[in-house]
């Protein structure tokens, strides 16, 4: 490859390309627009060329940005050797004990389908509210990885990961001013940290549908402007405050906390959109909305409680228009068909039973995509320790770093962390043991500054902290 300055000095440059080549390097590039000098600085050494207005508009513009003060365009430095890319903040409440609320209008299927997924008997009756008070159950995550590695350790102690899943009585029209005993049943939203919306695509005389008729797309905006209207209500007492203190009492402190509370109102009020439909929240943003936690700033994934004949041959009239409205009032949330009463009869079924069933009407369960789907939404993952003793899957956040991962076992582990042991499950399983992995070269020692991914198989070497030391002789 030619000297930088090599290139850099050739009369006609052809920027796109050397944009290309200086990818390479660690540089900062510098456009100066008050003489039209194209500055490339690199080792301390400076460089110009002089560049035409048409060379100008072929810079490529998603790598730049610029600077106002200086009215210089600066490509951005890459990070340094080490440093990983930097974790975006989340929205939302942080730990991995969280919760995902099954939400909908009454009598579209909740109860039912958490009974299926649960495998409890919450009631599931013919009549709004049959639920109230709302059920909790543990569901644990069905991973072929997990189940591969207590076939091959055959451990004494099997631990998986799991999710917890609350059903929440129905919500009506008006329930945020307390319809229906809405207050209460929002509180327990508000205690969840997603939600699983379902609603209803299937024709049954002999179950009532509050609104009267069948119409999930109406059901789906009912569910939605109450939940911003809740919000909405939420809001008022918070900005009164805030105002108070920082405004009339002059606290500095709280001021951009109530700037922030300003402009989350206008989106939610004004805008009438959810939290989450905001995409540039930046960082410090985001801490103010995790400490009030919003209703509309939870994940949400729709479920779509269909007929066993239109879940079986994947037709339904409302199917189409339903996904049509979440791509535009909520992009990149997943739709997913499921029916509860095919669900129901198949839990009934003995393994072998369910499996000529399903052959024979050419269809399958849903509930393991709806699972690993809920559990996704609420930015968890998990890694694994295996042995003889104990194969465990143990509940992280994304991003975790290596010692954080290590303090879900021991709190000793995290504070007297010195590496994590790591093999991709991938790797061992096609190796076969762990020796294997090692003399594959596949077996790694990491850092602090390792993030965790999900499935790693990890062995944590650590200090105990305050350990009595060693006495002189």
């Amino acid at each position: 490859m030619p000297a930088m300055s090599s290139i850099a000095s050739e009369a006609n440059v052809d920027l796109c390309a050397l944009f290309q080549m200086l990818e390479h390097f660690d540089f900062a590039l510098l456009y100066n627009f008050r003489d039209g000098s194209f500055v490339h600085l690199i080792g301390g050494e400076e460089v110009e060329v002089s560049l035409d207005v048409e060379q100008c508009e072929h810079i490529p513009t998603k790598s730049i940005f610029v600077d106002s003060r200086t009215k210089i365009n600066r490509i951005k430095m890459p990070p340094k050797k080490g440093e990983g890319p930097k974790q975006p903040p989340l929205i939302g409440r942080f730990g991995t004990s969280l919760k995902i609320g099954i939400v909908g209008l009454p009598n579209v299927g909740k109860s039912t389908f958490f009974n299926v997924l649960t495998k409890s008997q919450a009631a599931a009756e013919n009549f709004p509210f049959c639920t109230i008070d709302p059920n909790e159950s543990r569901v644990p995550i069905p991973d072929e990885r997990y189940d591969y590695l207590c076939t091959f350790h055959k451990p004494l102690s099997k631990v998986p990961a799991f999710l917890n899943v609350v059903d929440i009585a129905g919500l009506v029209k008006g329930a945020h001013a307390g319809q229906g005993l809405g207050n209460a049943f929002l509180s327990h939203i508000s205690a969840c940290d997603g939600i699983f919306h379902m609603t209803r695509a299937f024709e049954d005389e002999d179950i009532i549908h509050v609104e009267g008729n069948v119409d999930p797309v109406r059901d789906i905006e009912i569910i939605h402007e109450e939940l911003r209207l809740k919000d909405e209500e939420s809001l008022g007492p918070i900005i009164d405050k805030l105002e108070k203190t920082a405004v009339r009492g002059g606290d500095k402190k709280l001021k951009p906390e109530y700037d922030i509370m300003l402009k989350v109102k206008n989106w939610i009020s004004e805008e009438k959109k959810h939290v989450r439909f905001y995409n540039d929240w930046n960082e410090k943003e985001i801490d103010v909305l995790n400490k009030y936690l919003f209703l509309t700033s939870k994940p949400m994934i729709y479920l779509v409680n269909l007929s066993e004949k239109d879940y079986i041959r994947k037709k339904n009239k409302w199917l189409i228009k339903i996904k049509e409205w979440v791509d535009a009032h909520d992009p990149g949330a997943m739709v997913i068909p499921v029916s509860g009463g095919l669900e129901a009869k198949l839990q009934d079924m003995t393994d072998e039973e369910k499996d000529k069933y399903c052959e024979e009407a050419k269809t399958q369960s849903v509930l393991t995509k709806i699972i690993k789907t809920g559990y996704a939404a609420l930015q968890l993952e998990y890694f694994f320790t295996a042995g003889p003793d104990e194969v465990r899957a143990w509940t992280v956040r994304k991003g975790s770093k290596a010692p954080q991962a290590a303090g879900k076992i021991h709190t000793d582990f995290e504070k007297g962390f010195i590496m994590a042991e790591v093999m991709k499950f991938q790797d061992f399983k096609e190796e076969g043991t762990e020796n294997a992995v090692k003399a594959a070269g596949k077996y790694r020692q990491l850092g602090r500054n390792y993030i965790v991914e999900d499935g790693d198989i990890i062995f944590f070497k650590f200090n105990t902290p305050n350990a009595p030391k060693a006495a002189k002789k």
